[in-house]
């Protein structure tokens, strides 16, 4: 497999995954209530997935320095999702709204820098 289509596929992945995080970040933003646990579970998923992918592609076929960028700023964005489902979502805590807005920061930059990666 190329890299540039395992670049697209992590790329589709992520948009949904995106999708899915807006849709939680609008359900905590507008309400106190936390999302739905389905929902950050397939949010997660995904992205693991899509970062799956894409170490995957850079221990075979190598990745271009801002798809490997990426990767690092999505690898940061995983642990923070990870810290924000076993510390608050799994105990029932609502999300601080500033830990979503630093998570979905990160993950922005990240998606915008494979965005740029896979259609160079």
């Amino acid at each position: 497999m190329e890299p540039t289509l395992m670049i697209r596929t992590a790329a589709v992945l992520l948009t949904i995954t995106a999708l899915g995080g807006l849709a939680m970040a609008a359900v905590r933003f507008a309400s106190d209530k936390q999302p739905p646990a389905w929902l950050a579970m397939v949010h997660g998923l995904l992205a693991a997935a899509a970062v799956t992918l894409l170490i995957y592609a850079a221990a075979t076929v190598g990745l271009p320095g801002l798809a490997l960028g990426a990767l690092v700023f999505f690898v940061i964005a995983a642990l923070g999702g990870a810290y924000l489902n076993l510390n608050y979502q799994w105990k029932q805590i609502l999300l601080p709204k500033s830990l979503v807005v630093g998570h979905a920061l990160v993950a922005v930059i990240g998606f915008v820098m494979l965005l740029i990666a896979a259609f160079r």
